[in-house]
């Protein structure tokens, strides 16, 4: 039912937006990137992976933006004390997300500054798997796993030479579970202009 209710919020997005997609001399913008996360409520965890975003342009001053990622497994530290033997061992932790919401910035140029605000999920698995397997089983986990819902206020920096650009975020990743959990999340990577 929640996949239903995505799917036609997104058509009905589409046809509202479709003129004003068309009319730009620039449609949006693709991007792959880095992340870093960094887990209050899990002593501070840091977590890294990569996630891609899609942005369509409504006018020079506004997108509509869709990003995902995901954060591979993290390796956790015993030190005894004393300090004589520290080991390394995995946690198992990994995280998805995904966020959709407008992006304001401050128009077409080589430079552009802007601000956002993206609401979504954030699923957490556990598993000892590969990457890729890992990945697999973790979105099948989204609807029925732990899953919060995310807000995330963030800002940013993108430098473009005509097409090709490089882009620099850093915000206030909010999820929900048992009151609001505040995490810096940052994340760099190449963006293509369309």
């Amino acid at each position: 039912m929640k996949r239903i209710a995505l799917l036609a919020i997104a058509a009905l997005a589409l046809t509202l937006f479709a003129p004003a997609l068309l009319a730009q001399e620039e449609h949006g913008e693709f991007g792959v990137f880095f992340d870093y996360t960094r887990l209050h409520h899990f002593n501070d965890a840091n977590l890294v992976g990569v996630g891609g975003q899609l942005a369509f342009n409504l006018n020079k001053f506004v997108q509509l933006e869709g990003s995902m990622a995901y954060d591979f497994e993290r390796n956790v530290t015993s030190t005894i004390p004393g300090g004589a033997t520290t080991s390394f061992s995995p946690s198992g932790l990994r995280l998805l997300n995904g966020m959709f919401g407008p992006k304001f910035q401050t128009g077409i140029g080589p430079v552009k500054a802007y601000v956002t605000v993206k609401g979504g999920f954030l699923n957490f698995g556990v598993s000892n798997r590969g990457v890729a397997t890992g990945f697999a089983n973790q979105i099948g986990t989204v609807t029925d796993g732990d899953t919060n819902g995310v807000i995330y206020p963030a800002g940013g920096i993108e430098l473009f030479t005509h097409h090709i650009g490089i882009r620099v975020e850093a915000g206030d990743f909010m999820y929900f579970d048992n009151g609001v959990n505040h995490n810096l999340k940052a994340s760099i990577g190449p963006q293509i202009r369309w």
